[in-house]
Formats: C-alpha cells, sequence, structure tokens
C-alpha cells in the first residue's frame, strides 16, 4: 500500500518523442491515469499497469467538467488506501491547462502532489511550423493567450509592445480576433500563421496576414486543434519550415496520415517499430496484446536445468529475461547454466542473452525457429530444451523431430489475452493495414480482434501461422528486420488502397 499522490505531467504538443523524463518515470510507476483528449494514445504504452481514465475536454463537445475531474482526481489517489495517480495533460498542465485549478483541490483535500512540467504546444507549434517566437530585429517579446475570451481592442491595445501573440484554442474565434488585433493598431498585413495538429504526421501550417487569415484558414478546411501564431517573426515560417518542407505545406513521405496500430506481444516501454513508422509518417498507436506472468512451477524450471550439459534453446529476448527472473524467485542464479549450451532464434534475442553476460553457443545464418532446428549441432537421441512459455513452438518441435532429438519445452513464463480499453479497441479497428511480427501475435490478434486484415508480416514462420489462423490478404516483409516490415507496410497499404486495416505487432519469435 503506498500514501496517495498525484503527479501533474504534461504530455507535450502531440509527438510522443517530447514528453520528459521525468514524466516516462511517472507514468511508468503510475496506479491511475486520468489523460486528456489530445494526448497522444502511444503515451498509454508506458503505463500498461495502470488504470485509464479518460476525462479530456474536445472543444465545445460535451465532456467532464472541471469539478467532476478534480474530484475524481482525489478519490482514485485515496482509493484503496493510497494510489499513485497521473493527471495526464496535453501541453504544460499550468499554461491554460487548468493544472493550477487541480493542484488547489489536491491542496484542499490533503493530498501531495507534484508538477511535472512539459512542452506546450505554445512554444511547440510554432517551432514545429519554423517560426520563432522571438528573433532579432523582429521579435523582441511574445505573449500566450487564450483564445476562448473575448479581450476586444481595448484589451489587446494593452500588448501593442508586445511583438508576438500566440493564441491557444482560438480557431474558433479567429475572425473576431484578428479583426480586434486591427482596430487595436495592428497592421492588417501583419504576418499571421495557423498550425494544426502540431508535432505530428497530421500537422498543417496556413500562413497569411491579420488581414486575410481568416479566410485562408476556411479555405484549407483546418479545425482545431490549432495554434495561432500573429507577428513578424511568422514570415519566416516561409525559410525555417523544417517539418513541412515542400511548398503545399504536407510531408511527403510513404505513410504520411495512415493509421497504423502497432500490436506489442513483449514486455517493452516503447517500440522500435513505432518509431520507423513515425518516422516515416504514420499514426500510430500502440496495442499491447498479451499480459506475462511468472512461471507456474519455478521448482520444475530449476529441477530441469540442474546439472544439464545439453542445448538450451531461446526463441525470443522475453525468454531470456524471464527464466533469469524464473531462477532468482527460487533463490538460484545464473550459475545453474554453466554445463549448458545456448541457442538464441536470432541476433535480437542473442543481445539479451548478452546483457546477462551469456554468450550463445549458436546463432542461425537466419533468424526462425526453422533454421535454428535445422543448424543445431546435436545428435539424434539427445534432450534439448526449449524456454519458452506455456505454448510449445510447433515448427521448432517438428524441425528437431525429424533430426530424432527429444524436444522438452520448458515453460519459464505464462501468456494470457490482454484486456484492451476501449480506445485501444477503437483505435485497432481504425487501423488501415495490419502488420505481423510473431507467431504469438497472431494467436493473440485473431482471438481478441479476428482475421479481417490486410498483414504485413515479418517472416515465413509468421506468415505460416497468420494463414492457419485464417489472415488471407498477406504481404510478406523481404528481410526479418524492422526496417524490412516498415517497408512491408507501406506495400501493403498500396495493395489495401486504403481499403482495410494496418496494424503492427512488436517484434518476438519469427
Amino acid at each position: 500500500m503506498s500514501e496517495p499522490f498525484v503527479s501533474l505531467v504534461g504530455a507535450g504538443p502531440g509527438d510522443p518523442g517530447l514528453l520528459t523524463l521525468r514524466a516516462r518515470t511517472r507514468l511508468e510507476q503510475a496506479d491511475v491515469v486520468l489523460v486528456d483528449a489530445l494526448v497522444s494514445p502511444a503515451l498509454l504504452a508506458l503505463c500498461p499497469q495502470a488504470e485509464t481514465v479518460e476525462v479530456g475536454k474536445r472543444g465545445f463537445q460535451q465532456s467532464w467538467s472541471q469539478d467532476d475531474i478534480n474530484a475524481l482526481l482525489v478519490s482514485k489517489a485515496r482509493q484503496g488506501g493510497g494510489q499513485r495517480v497521473v493527471r495526464l495533460k496535453g501541453g504544460d498542465p499550468f499554461v491554460f491547462g487548468r493544472g493550477s485549478e487541480e493542484a488547489l483541490a489536491c491542496q484542499a483535500a490533503g493530498v501531495p502532489f507534484e508538477i511535472v512540467p512539459g512542452v506546450s504546444s505554445a512554444l511547440a507549434a510554432a517551432a514545429y511550423a519554423g517560426i520563432p517566437v522571438t528573433h532579432r530585429g523582429a521579435g523582441r517579446s511574445f505573449a500566450v493567450l487564450t483564445g476562448t475570451d473575448r479581450h476586444g481592442p481595448a484589451s489587446y491595445a494593452e500588448l501593442g509592445g508586445v511583438d508576438t501573440l500566440v493564441f491557444l484554442m482560438g480557431l474558433r474565434h479567429l475572425q473576431q480576433i484578428t479583426g480586434d488585433l486591427i482596430a487595436a493598431g495592428r497592421s492588417p498585413q501583419t504576418p499571421a500563421a495557423c498550425i494544426q495538429w502540431a508535432s505530428t504526421p497530421q500537422q498543417r501550417t496556413v500562413l497569411g496576414t491579420l488581414a486575410d487569415l481568416p479566410e485562408r484558414v476556411r479555405a484549407a478546411g483546418l479545425s482545431a486543434p490549432a495554434v495561432t501564431v500573429v507577428g513578424e517573426p511568422a514570415a519566416l515560417h516561409r525559410r525555417l519550415d523544417w517539418f513541412h518542407p515542400d511548398e503545399a505545406g504536407t510531408r511527403s513521405l510513404p505513410l504520411q496520415g495512415a493509421r497504423v496500430a502497432v500490436t506489442r506481444t513483449r514486455v517493452q516501454a516503447a517500440s522500435e517499430l513505432a518509431a520507423l513508422l513515425r518516422a516515416q509518417g504514420a499514426q500510430v498507436s500502440e496495442i499491447p496484446l498479451l499480459n506475462f506472468q511468472p512461471a507456474s512451477s519455478p521448482r520444475t524450471v530449476v529441477g530441469a536445468l540442474s546439472g544439464f550439459s545439453g542445448w538450451l534453446l531461446f526463441s525470443s529476448e522475453y525468454a531470456v529475461r524471464a527464466l533469469v527472473q524464473t531462477l532468482l524467485a527460487a533463490g538460484r542464479d545464473l550459475r545453474l547454466l554453466a554445463g549448458a549450451q545456448l541457442a538464441a532464434v536470432g541476433s535480437g534475442t542473442a543481445q539479451a542473452l548478452r546483457e546477462f553476460g551469456l554468450a550463445p553457443n549458436l546463432v542461425p545464418t537466419r533468424s526462425g525457429s526453422r533454421f535454428l532446428a535445422a543448424e543445431l549441432p546435436a545428435e539424434p537421441g539427445e534432450t534439448v530444451l526449449h524456454a519458452t512459455s506455456q505454448h510449445a513452438d510447433p515448427v521448432l518441435e517438428q524441425g528437431l523431430a525429424e533430426r530424432g532429438l527429444d524436444y522438452l519445452p520448458l515453460e519459464t513464463y505464462r501468456t494470457a489475452p490482454a484486456r484492451l480499453t476501449a480506445a485501444q479497441q477503437a483505435q485497432l479497428q481504425e487501423a488501415q493495414v495490419v502488420t505481423l511480427a510473431s507467431a504469438a501475435g497472431v494467436r493473440a490478434l485473431a482471438q481478441v480482434a479476428g482475421t479481417n486484415f490486410t498483414a504485413a508480416v515479418i517472416g515465413p514462420q509468421t506468415e505460416q501461422a497468420a494463414r492457419a489462423a485464417g489472415f488471407s490478404r498477406l504481404v510478406l516483409a523481404e528481410q526479418p528486420t524492422l526496417e524490412s516490415l516498415t517497408n512491408a507496410v507501406v506495400r501493403a497499404l498500396q495493395e489495401a488502397a486504403l481499403a482495410q486495416p494496418v496494424l503492427a505487432a512488436g517484434a518476438g519469435c519469427l
């Protein structure tokens, strides 16, 4: 039981990569996360252990009241004698985020709290559009204002000495804001820009002047969320637009705007595959498909390995870590493996062994259970142990049996289907094509969401498992690597003609 504690955490402007290290740590420690509507869903992959409650406001749609959020924040912190609660807010919690109101609610209730600052969209949106809010000779000062209040010409006149104005949540009243600024004395030719979905693949920027920006925004079809920047530095967008270098204001990337759900079948905080897909312009949601549990009988594992001098096979990185945890739970350590010969299914699994000071005796020339079985230097009649889950590997078992080897699966961990939230289920169904990177991912996806997906698969073994499970629209990666799988997503999207879902499964056994 822990003491009640609330962390008011800024999630940044949209790009998951802009989350601070402190924010990441708090998410990994959280029991409960109260999340805003505009926070990237990818950040929730950092806290699979936590209860997630969506409390965000979205424009003028019906949503939670601030009083309701304050009350929920306090009650969740006190629940069960004390919980760690993260209030995950877009941008920075103290920049038009009502973080101060939530902090005061905690203070009044006697609940300890902290503020974890985030990258404010007020600054990030301008930066991602190549607009400095200050620039020598053009902008010596700036102010951040809310666009939901009607300041009026008189109030704007008081800001006449401020060179750059940044408006948050102002798109709905853009016509009135620009008109009032002109009435307050700003030149109608003052450069101005609107940036929608800043720092994400959907980012769009419209540049104009105070006189014509509202019409340009309407013509472009921009909608919330958007940030508006007014001042001479806005004109630098044309020269400094590093994020959208083409004249059309959109990035020419193979997966620009494509919805990709990266399903994870390993315990991992962040997905390399998701990062590769985002770099190609995809909108990525990470969906955990499996929960990992300890081995049902650590003593059985210890008994099988005691004095064992044959081959011990590992077909996933998680199997390596699970075996170490199982030995420690049984009061033993890696010295129990001193007599065994170790084989890894691929380079990633081999690296996991090396991280624990274990040098693999064999890594097959090609990743995959079929190649591991074929290249294992063992004689007929030998017993081969396989560190795995409660599910044996049929491809590995068959390949070893054909060589006269005795295959013995050793349960070092167990898996169970994850319970997806409503938001995760929606992200899964809204994805445009699916990628699969392990047989475990194939089984889990088929169980929780069916097989009606166009899929990019990482290797022949995964393709075989997918066809056996009922998947029919498959695109095979040319090499069993995450980079090649990313390319397969591009081809799958093209073949699907934007008509079916893309899902990406975290890498495991091939």
